[in-house]
């Protein structure tokens, strides 16, 4: 089946947003009346009912029922341009709004580690506030109104998710379907004086992962306080693990682990499925999990956030491990053989703290650590893996 594509998602840069003047513009705020937009609904609108369709027709129809399929749904909201129905924005009060917790640039953070935000800056709205290129701070009055739109394009997908999941129970699916609910990457609201996900940062690395399991997790599930409605891990994963996992949940054989060389390889994996910690939360897992960020130069520059692989003159290889560290390398990059050359290091960073407001990369008293930390980066992921695995 060729994916679906949504018939507005060719207004998501159009001047639909409509301002205090009466006129139309292309912000990054952007809450709607849906009678007012073009084709009247929303890209998000369109796929959850294609998708809810498909369940229908699915359920009903004598050569599809009773057969497994394999549905997969993407969301675009939050992405930017945060462009929702307007009565998702009465969930949250300006009053009860706060600005990120971190506004600043991290002390000690190498500038090659900054991105500038070139992706919302041509934006009406922000571009008419007249910041400075490439450490501005988003006013406070103006950072409240995106995280505010932020959260009530959040909870506008939330809604959708709702109306799929009771499709699911209302055309018979909900007892024999695995359900998998993820990110792809986060965002910036103003931490580290970033609005946006081009960066190795957590706020833009780690993504929500939640998984429905019948028969597995409902049946944990009931063992739980009345006021609990899951159970939680801190295991690490990575988005490269969803595959193994839902193919061993489905029964399906899972492909070996990639080796050094895969080029010659038709279907491997990089990913390891997670089944054992679904069954035990507490399990052992993965020692470190993986992220890179390319940069164009040591200093911010207008294509510092999508450089293209020509463009790209520095490598962030960073790492998270399960002690909470975050270690990071900007190695010297060749886009020819997409390589980071490892003996040019331009800068480090070492975050013990989860919001990773102070590098202590070059701090004395963890030189040890950095080593350690230098060592276990540059053997990858296959050194990550459980000890069992490993």
């Amino acid at each position: 089946m060729r994916p679906y594509i949504p018939s507005a998602e060719k207004y998501k840069n159009a001047k639909v947003c409509p301002g205090q003047d009466g006129k139309l513009y292309t912000n990054i705020v952007c809450p709607v009346d849906l009678s007012q937009q073009p084709e009247k609904t929303l890209p998000d609108i369109q796929s959850t009912q294609f998708a809810i369709n498909f369940l229908q027709q699915h359920s009903t129809n004598h050569n599809t029922k009773g057969q497994p399929f394999f549905l997969a749904v993407g969301y675009h909201k939050p992405h930017i341009p945060l462009k929702y129905p307007k009565q998702f924005l009465d969930l949250y009060p300006m009053e009860k709004i706060h600005v990120a917790p971190d506004p600043s640039r991290p002390s000690g953070m190498p500038p090659v580690a900054y991105e500038p935000w070139t992706d919302i800056r041509w934006r009406d709205d922000i571009a008419a506030l007249n910041l400075s290129f490439p450490y501005s701070s988003m006013p406070d009055w103006y950072a409240k109104k995106i995280i505010q739109n932020y959260y009530a394009a959040t909870s506008y997908v939330d809604a959708l998710i709702g109306d799929l999941l009771d499709a699911l129970n209302t055309f018979g699916f909900s007892d024999n379907t695995i359900v998998s609910f993820i990110g792809d990457h986060g965002w910036a609201l103003g931490e580290h004086l970033e609005w946006s996900k081009y960066s190795n940062f957590r706020v833009a690395t780690n993504v929500p992962l939640m998984l429905h399991v019948p028969g597995l997790t409902d049946t944990r599930q009931k063992r739980l306080q009345p006021r609990h409605s899951g159970l939680v891990s801190d295991a690490l994963v990575e988005l490269v693990d969803l595959f193994p996992t839902l193919a061993e949940l489905a029964g399906i054989e899972v492909p070996d682990v990639c080796p050094d060389d895969s080029s010659k390889i038709f279907l491997c994996t990089e990913g390891l499925s997670f089944v054992p910690v679904l069954k035990n939360v507490s399990t052992l897992w993965k020692k470190a999990i993986f992220s890179q960020y390319p940069r164009p130069s040591d200093t911010p520059q207008e294509n510092s956030c999508q450089p293209t692989i020509s463009e790209t003159k520095i490598m962030g290889y960073s790492m998270q491990t399960s002690q909470q560290y975050r270690y990071t390398e900007w190695v010297q990059f060749d886009p020819n053989s997409q390589k980071g050359n490892w003996s040019n290091v331009h800068a480090r960073e070492l975050y013990l703290d989860k919001n990773e407001d102070k590098n202590v990369a070059e701090f004395s008293e963890f030189s040890k650590l950095v080593k350690e930390l230098s060592t276990q980066l540059r053997k990858g992921w296959r050194y990550a893996l459980p000890i069992n695995l490993n």
